[in-house]
């Protein structure tokens, strides 16, 4: 889906001592990083209800480190998606978290 889109995948389950990251891509000169979240039953909520706050912060903690681990990425801007797997049904959320 992401990369029929057009989006170049850079790498896959970036992990540092503050979090983790799903999938980092870009998107013509843009760094997006994507958290892939699902949901098997609606019993607890959808997928998308489970980026809870915690787990924003730690994205944002593990995209600091990345860029500052990618100096080259750092001058460019960046955006944080999330798709969503609820049983068959697949969502993309663009720019579904704000960055402070």
């Amino acid at each position: 889906m992401l990369r029929a889109a057009g989006l170049e995948l850079l790498e896959r389950n970036f992990r540092c001592r503050g979090g983790e990251i799903d999938l980092v891509m870009n998107e013509r000169g843009t760094l997006v990083f994507v958290e892939v979240r699902q949901r098997r039953s609606p019993a607890f909520g959808d997928a998308a209800e489970s980026v809870t706050r915690a787990k924003q912060r730690k994205l944002l903690t593990a995209a600091a480190v990345y860029v500052a681990r990618h100096p080259s990425w750092q001058p460019r801007p960046a955006r944080f998606d999330v798709v969503c797997i609820d049983g068959e049904s697949i969502t993309w959320l663009d720019n579904a978290i704000e960055a402070p």
